[in-house]
């Protein structure tokens, strides 16, 4: 079994901070990309951020210059560091990997449970 185990969410008021964990537990080989995706209500699932495993990391328009993401492979653990939050950021923040675990078994994708974040006075 794997599992993404996600932390960090919260209220907080705009212009705050918030930073995201996610782990992957379990039986894992390798992890590969890792990232976050999110979701407010009324509202398709959208890209915040991902990374490869060798740190390319790519970002949503929308949260370019605000929102850092880094991983630390040897934890398989990702984090979002999220600076100057507005309201429009509020939604349910989801983890998600693409995890080989073993040998001569392929990839798959994993999706956390989500944790709330809500930006708001």
């Amino acid at each position: 079994q794997v599992h993404l185990v996600e932390s960090g969410g919260g209220l907080v008021q705009p212009g705050g901070s918030l930073r995201l964990s996610c782990t992957a537990t379990g039986s894992i080989f390798r992890v590969n990309n890792m990232g976050w995706y999110r979701q407010a209500p009324g509202k398709r699932r959208e890209l915040v951020a991902t990374s490869t495993r060798d740190f390319y990391t790519d970002y949503a328009d929308s949260v370019k210059g605000r929102f850092t993401l880094s991983r630390d492979n040897a934890k398989n653990t990702v984090y979002l560091q999220m600076n100057m939050l507005k309201p429009e950021d509020t939604a349910v923040y989801y983890c998600t990997a693409d995890i080989v675990r073993s040998v001569n078994v392929d990839v798959g994708h994993y999706w956390g449970q989500g944790t709330q974040v809500t930006v708001s006075s």
